[in-house]
């Protein structure tokens, strides 16, 4: 899949580089300490990293846990369904974020997180962009220390641990057969790992899926 379009390499990190660069944030090892409750929906507000600052959270409402390279900035050469966003200087990455996606997901009514690379630049870049809050982010562990069976994606583990009992969707790109497996053999709770075709990003069958799904599992969303 690819992260780059500058073909003299020029890469961002953190929200400045970001905005510099065409090219996603690396993967980076970062602390894992959190609690899955603090991925509930909380009556308290989040900080711009997402750090969840009240946690007082309803466990009921199911979990959104969104990638952005594929999902949200798609790679294919007519991507984006809606007006995009007028990208930054230096960065048409952004500019094939479509604005009209967050309110879409926001109407779901899962407590959306975010499960990618960018970490807290999903909040500082990619959010403002396309309607959403701040929302909590999902932390990685250092690779050395990530292991699991083979054709397993590196984030699949750290997604369910991060779920606990809680009814999840994860939409992601690169979700293949062995993640389904592997979750189905780990876990009673409903899940659904939904794979987004990166050369169009989510589209309006990907929203059809999700409702449907979440009114399977008893959940009508935001009316």
């Amino acid at each position: 899949m690819p992260k780059d379009c500058d073909p003299e390499g020029a890469a961002g990190s953190g929200a400045k580089g970001a905005e510099k660069g065409c090219r996603s944030p690396p993967r980076r090892g970062t602390d894992t300490s959190r609690s899955p409750r603090q991925l509930g929906h909380c009556s308290g507000t989040h900080d711009r990293k997402g750090t969840a600052l009240n946690d007082r959270c309803e466990d009921g409402r199911p979990v959104l846990f969104l990638d952005i390279d594929g999902p949200l900035i798609p790679f294919g050469p007519s991507a984006g369904g809606g007006s995009p966003a007028p990208p930054p200087p230096g960065n048409p990455l952004l500019g094939r974020l479509d604005p009209t996606v967050g309110p879409r997901l926001l109407a779901l009514g899962c407590d959306l997180v975010w499960a990618t690379t960018w970490l807290d630049d999903a909040n500082e870049v990619v959010a403002p962009r396309i309607g959403l809050p701040v929302l909590p982010v999902l932390r990685w562990p250092d690779t050395s220390a990530d292991e699991g069976p083979r054709g397993l994606h590196w984030k699949t583990r750290h997604i369910l641990d991060r779920a606990g009992r809680r009814p999840f969707i994860w939409v992601d790109d690169e979700i293949g057969a062995m993640d389904r497996l592997w979750v189905d053999a780990q876990r009673r709770e409903p899940s659904l790992l939904h794979r987004v075709d990166p050369g169009v990003g989510l589209v309006d069958d990907d929203f059809a899926v999700l409702a449907e799904w979440l009114r399977s599992v008893g959940h009508q969303g935001v009316s």
